[in-house]
């Protein structure tokens, strides 16, 4: 059998012998990969769960930047509400209207200018429970006890019953109105385009 020598000079003798080193090299590397067993994260539980409570740590502490929004306006206008900007967020999450996260405050804006204007220790910035023309009504213990209520109130009485934009939400909730929800989205537009961007000094 002819072999081409790998190098000038070598006898087709050696490059034989090379040849099959190589070969009994590679093809004893190839068994010892099909051997191998292959080990996923699952297979150590303590390192799988480190990493993501790693990830779920990291992730909890990212500043949602609707909140960093919605805290700038708020501060902007010297609401009482400006605490509890995260809640707002947190509830619309919940009840799953998480793209018009801004409503309950714009709505909050309408009623009482938000928070400013509220009867005394009510807590209570949306009118909720309160008649047309009356100045009392339903009062909370605290803000972000009004801003569940009002979130999970809109979600199952409105939302859940075909009540699905301002203009249907509008006519149960502030009748006769017909600027409530032009009020409410003008409020709400204000909210989400507040730029958060961080601002450059010369």
């Amino acid at each position: 059998m002819d072999y081409i020598a790998l190098t000038s000079g070598m006898t087709p003798i050696k490059h034989m012998k090379i040849n099959r080193a190589f070969m009994i090299g590679y093809l004893a590397t190839a068994w010892m990969l099909t051997r191998t067993q292959v080990v996923y994260a699952q297979d150590f539980p303590d390192i799988a769960g480190a990493s993501a409570q790693l990830n779920t740590s990291r992730s909890e502490q990212e500043e949602d930047a609707r909140v960093k929004k919605l805290e700038k306006y708020l501060t902007s206008l010297n609401s009482p509400l400006v605490d509890n900007a995260e809640d707002f967020v947190k509830y619309a999450d919940i009840y799953g209207y998480g793209d018009n996260w801004s409503m309950v405050a714009a709505i909050a804006g309408v009623e009482s200018t938000f928070g400013k204007r509220v009867p005394k220790n009510s807590y209570n910035a949306w009118g909720w429970g309160i008649p047309t023309g009356k100045q009392s009504g339903i009062g909370f213990e605290a803000w972000e006890e009004g801003i569940a209520t009002v979130s999970k109130g809109l979600k199952e009485n409105y939302m859940d019953r075909g009540a699905t934009n301002l203009a249907s939400i509008g006519r149960i909730y502030a009748p006769p109105s017909h600027t409530w929800a032009g009020n409410v989205q003008y409020f709400m537009n204000e909210i989400e385009q507040t730029s958060v961007e961080p601002e450059l000094s010369l």
